[in-house]
């Protein structure tokens, strides 16, 4: 298994909510900041909303007002809740864990999620 365990991807009808997890594993130290990307089949790879161990967030334009990001820094799990999805919203949501350690910046990724949103 990877180093983060995503959950809580599945199939939505269009208006509706789920939340989606993603736990980092002990080894991962030193988390500045936790997200979830997003790929749509035939699509770059876009963020969706990162915060920090600090709590800062960001949304992507297409996301603010409907999803929300929070996370545990105790428990380095990040969460990811969808509410009012519209069917643009499928796609494969990526979990993201960028560590900062001596200097050095280190991504780790989630092996994905699928979020279908049906109308």
């Amino acid at each position: 298994q990877g180093q983060l365990v995503e959950s809580g991807g599945g199939l939505v009808q269009a208006g509706g909510s789920l939340k989606l997890s993603c736990a980092a594993s002990k080894s991962i130290f030193s988390i500045s900041a936790m997200g979830w990307y997003r790929q749509a089949p035939g699509k770059q790879r876009e963020l969706v909303a990162h915060i920090t161990s600090g709590g800062r967030t960001n949304y992507a334009d297409s996301v603010k007002g409907r999803f929300t990001i929070s996370r545990d820094n105790a428990k380095s799990t990040v969460y990811l809740q969808m509410n009012s999805v519209k069917p643009e919203d499928t796609a494969v949501y990526y979990c993201n864990v960028r560590s900062s350690w001596v200097g050095h910046d280190y991504d780790y990724w989630g092996q994905g999620t699928q979020v279908t949103v049906s109308s």
